[in-house]
């Protein structure tokens, strides 16, 4: 019997070096990056501009993801400026390079 693995992202967009900061919670993460960048999500990120993917985490089960994402936005805000950096000190959009993206 083949078992599916699944896999869940945590991940947070802005929109600009140390712009406004977004942490949501998906199944396929490039779908969800090019809905942002093509302003298909009604509500904070289309209203602000979040289309920039600076942050991203892997979960094997939703439940990990989801409690990952509750708990970091009860962070302070440098906290997760902090967590950015680490990997991503100059606020590259890692998702420049997915080809099939229109930005």
């Amino acid at each position: 019997m083949h078992k599916n693995i699944h896999q869940y992202y945590l991940y947070i967009l802005s929109n600009k070096y140390k712009g406004t900061i977004y942490i949501g919670v998906t199944n396929d993460l490039e779908r969800r990056v090019f809905e942002h960048k093509n302003k298909l999500v009604e509500g904070f990120t289309k209203k602000y501009g979040l289309n920039k993917l600076m942050y991203f985490e892997s979960f094997q089960y939703v439940n990990d993801a989801i409690k990952r994402e509750k708990n970091m936005k009860k962070w302070k805000r440098q906290w997760k400026i902090n967590l950015i950096e680490v990997d991503n000190p100059d606020w590259d959009d890692l998702s420049k390079d997915w080809s099939y993206l229109i930005d």
